[in-house]
Formats: C-alpha cells, sequence, structure tokens
C-alpha cells in the first residue's frame, strides 16, 4: 500500500521537480568519460516521503534502487536549494487563490515532541522525566494551515517564542486589517498583551485558573493541526540532530497537509457536474 495516495504525490512531485536545476543523467566530468547512472530524483522523493511518514532510518527505507548515503545526499542538495520551502510557499499560494487563507484569525502554540538522538534544538522536556524533546512554536490560520513554525528546545517556554512566530506573518505578502490572535492560557500575560497591542493585533487569550473547555475558543484548529503534524513519525519522534534538516521535513508536511486540505475544501467550494462522489 502506498505511504500517500497517488492524487498527492503526483501533483507534489510534479510541482517539485519543477523547482530542481537540471541534472545530468551522468556525471560528465568522471575521469574515466563514465559512470554510474544517476538514481531518479522521483525516487529519491517518495523515500523521502516514507521516511517522514514511517519515521524509520534511512538504512530500513533504502533498497535495491536507492542507497541510504544517495538519500542523504540529494536531500542536503535539495536543502540547499531551498525546494522544500519554495514547495511549501507554492502550496499556500495555490490554497489562499483557490479557497483563501483565514488570516483574520491565526493560532499560536506551542507543541513538545521527542529526539531522542539530541541536536542542536533539542533539550530536557518537562512532560517527557527530563528525556530529549524539541518544542515546535507553530502559527496557523483560522482553519488550521500551517503558515509557519519555530523550533526551539523542549525547555523553552511558549511566551518567549511567540515573536519570532509572529515574524512568520511577514512572509505572507498583505495582511488584513484585523487580526485577532488566538492563545491558550500559557501567553496569559502583560507582556503578551503589550507586544500584540504594539503589532496592532487583537488578542484573544485563554485566562489562566479557568478550565479550558469553557474557554477553548476558535483554537482548537491548532490541534487538529498538531494531530496531523504528528501523524508523521518523523516529526512526531525525531531524531535527526540538524535544524535544516527537521525545517525540510517539516516544510515538506505543511505542504501535504496544505495540499490535503485544499483538495477536500475544493470539492465544496468549486463544483463540477461530472465530479467524483468520493470523499478523501
Amino acid at each position: 500500500m502506498p505511504v500517500l495516495p497517488a492524487f498527492l504525490v503526483d501533483p507534489l512531485w510534479a510541482q517539485f521537480e519543477a523547482l530542481l536545476p537540471a541534472r545530468p543523467v551522468y556525471v560528465p566530468s568522471h575521469p574515466l568519460g563514465c559512470h554510474r547512472r544517476r538514481v531518479a530524483d522521483q525516487v529519491v522523493f517518495e523515500k523521502l516521503i516514507q521516511l517522514l511518514r514511517f519515521g524509520c532510518s534511512y538504512e530500513a527505507i533504502a533498497d535495491s534502487t536507492c542507497s541510504a548515503t544517495t538519500i542523504r545526499n540529494r536531500r542536503d542538495e535539495w536543502i540547499k536549494a531551498g525546494a522544500f520551502a519554495q514547495l511549501k510557499q507554492v502550496a499556500l499560494e495555490a490554497y489562499d487563490r483557490i479557497v483563501g487563507l483565514l488570516l483574520e484569525h491565526i493560532t499560536v502554540d506551542g507543541c513538545i515532541t521527542k529526539a531522542p538522538g539530541g541536536g542542536e534544538v533539542a533539550g530536557r522536556s518537562p512532560v517527557d522525566r527530563g528525556k530529549q524533546g524539541m518544542k515546535r512554536s507553530l502559527l496557523v490560520d483560522g482553519y488550521g494551515i500551517p503558515l509557519g513554525r519555530v523550533l526551539a528546545p523542549a525547555n523553552r517556554n511558549d511566551s518567549p517564542l511567540l515573536a519570532p512566530t509572529l515574524d512568520k506573518l511577514d512572509d505572507l505578502g498583505p495582511l488584513p486589517d484585523d487580526i485577532t490572535v488566538h492563545l491558550d492560557a500559557g501567553y496569559d500575560s502583560a507582556k503578551t498583551r503589550n507586544q500584540l497591542e504594539r503589532r496592532g493585533l487583537t488578542s484573544e487569550i485563554a485566562h489562566k485558573g479557568e478550565k479550558a473547555p469553557i474557554q477553548a475558543g476558535r483554537r482548537w484548529h491548532i490541534e487538529r493541526t498538531d494531530a496531523w503534524h504528528n501523524a508523521f513519525v518523523r516529526l512526531a519522534r525525531c531524531y535527526e540532530r540538524r535544524a535544516t534538516i527537521i525545517d525540510a521535513f517539516f516544510d515538506l508536511a505543511d505542504t501535504i497537509i496544505t495540499i490535503r486540505s485544499l483538495i477536500r475544501r475544493a470539492r465544496t467550494t468549486h463544483r463540477c457536474t461530472n465530479r467524483s462522489q468520493r470523499h478523501f
């Protein structure tokens, strides 16, 4: 069974291929004038999606078609070229053009996951007996589409990560005049309210000491997005040590989430007479 259905993998690869620089099948600089045939980029791309979804090691996912070293080398090559970040941006622009991002209501929240291998953005987790963990401060729109994130050690508080997370809004182009930021009780402080006021943002913050279900508001969308992210085992239990690699896997996951949401929502906003009745 494929890791993702064809209606997701095919458009993802078509767009990703368009972002890659042209490379010859054989290396022309080889001293003997010959070389082993270059492994197809599509094979490596599908291996990376399998890594993201299953969370296994590079050696476990490698086979006769592609070695673990090739996967790592091609991954680093694409990260250096900025292909994963560009792919996410293309998906966001397509979603905004067809469905529309709900930027009038945005949500920021932190989520702690495991990082057994340590690394640049790992630290002692306060919710996992001091084991190595990673925190992502996530920014989503009113429907839960991931707009950006900040990675930090698990022992960092949510409040200091709010400012760099909100800075991700600068990459989205024109913004609505009135934006409401929905936050949980961890951000309930005068410092946070003053910071949002200086940015010209309206705040809706849960109060400390009150039960969460009573004042959940619109924050449940980001909880759903966290669940979508954690369905990719590579993100829920991260063995990568370099922040650039983790960001690349997050960009790939954000792209899959955005395209999947686009297909689902476009079925109700863009109808045609002979459309399929199948629900994804």
